[in-house]
């Protein structure tokens, strides 16, 4: 039984937790009726999406873009620096986000969104 493609495979860990952060978010997304906890669960799918984008950007062996004689591989920086700034908007996403929850709780009494929906019908 040769078990070097099943080690490769599982060598990708860093895919099988994106994979992983990936389903966590998207599942309290559509499964939680609490507000806050929706916007953690985009907050937790978002993260997966940055470590997806910087796993793909690393390069094995690869150096800073500084031209070197005899450095053959360099390592792009433009995936590391738009992943900087959209951890800054997603931050400010997020704030913004959990503000409305605020915002919500203080007009309906209430951050449950099956709650929110039945007073909405009652109207």
């Amino acid at each position: 039984m040769d078990l070097s493609g099943f080690f490769s495979y599982w060598g990708l860990y860093n895919y099988w937790i994106v994979v992983f952060l990936m389903m966590t978010g998207f599942y309290m997304v559509i499964a939680r009726p609490n507000l806050v906890k929706k916007m953690a669960g985009l907050f937790v799918f978002q993260t997966s999406v940055f470590i997806l984008f910087i796993s793909m950007a690393k390069v094995k062996g690869g150096t800073a873009p500084i031209l070197v004689e005899g450095v053959s591989t360099y390592s792009n920086p433009l995936p590391h620096v738009l992943i900087l700034t959209a951890i800054v908007v997603g931050v400010a996403t997020t704030a913004l986000g959990l503000a409305l929850v605020v915002r919500i709780n203080e007009a309906y009494g209430t951050i449950d969104e099956d709650e929110i929906h039945s007073q909405e019908e009652e109207s």
